[in-house]
């Protein structure tokens, strides 16, 4: 039986991504570095420390990776007091209120730093909804890795098995179902170029997966 929704943030609560992409294109040019459409994308659900690893990596950059943080993190700071994009995902705040009201337990699963979660929590008033927030930041290791979402399970208080996880990214999804989790991918105008052939079930509308639909969806694909 269905008990617990594990919520990306990025991508599947609020758009964040367009102040990502500003954030980061900010800080390859503040380093001096190229990225193309094709590798930025392949970080898309990842740690912003597992990303700022690989560019070191890929770019041999003298810098270490903290420092790339860093100015990413300023970059975003600043967007986030200043941006008008910043905005919940279309019909997500029903959702999530459809779920509460029906008794599931809500556990948020990101791959953002915590500042970050609890910045978007308080703005939007989330934090009534969620027993627990997790960030891929404070864990070893990073998406496609399903540490987080075996960790969230664990905060539900309930089976890996009773849980559904709701991603947007091919390295979310994965994540997902290597720990063993049912997993809705959300096929969101914002997500580009992510790979949703892992997911159970593939929407592109929230309407599709209030509670009703998906516990039935839930039971007939678990069984």
């Amino acid at each position: 039986m269905l008990k617990a929704i594990l919520f990306d943030m990025d991508g599947v609560i609020v758009n964040t991504e367009p102040l990502h992409h500003k954030a980061y294109y900010h800080m390859f040019s503040d380093v001096n570095i190229e990225v193309s459409d094709n590798l930025y994308a392949s970080f898309t659900g990842q740690s912003t420390m597992a990303i700022c690893k690989e560019l070191c990596k890929q770019f041999n950059l003298p810098l270490a990776p903290e420092t790339l943080v860093e100015i990413k993190r300023d970059h975003f700071k600043y967007l986030f007091e200043n941006d008008t994009e910043l905005a919940l995902i279309d019909g997500v705040l029903d959702l999530i209120k459809d779920y509460h009201s029906n008794g599931l337990t809500l556990v948020l699963a990101s791959s953002a730093s915590m500042p970050n979660i609890n910045n978007i929590f308080k703005r939007f008033d989330l934090d009534q909804y969620f027993i627990a927030k997790l960030s891929g930041a404070d864990l070893k290791a990073s998406k496609p890795h399903p540490e987080i979402f075996e960790k969230a399970a664990i905060a539900s208080g309930f089976k890996p098995q009773e849980c559904v996880v709701i991603e947007d990214s091919t390295n979310g999804i994965k994540a997902a179902k290597d720990a063993g989790i049912f997993c809705i991918g959300y096929d969101s105008l914002n997500s580009k170029n992510q790979d949703y052939s892992l997911a159970d079930i593939v929407v592109s509308d929230f309407k599709d997966i209030y509670f009703e639909n998906v516990a039935s969806r839930f039971l007939e694909i678990a069984k």
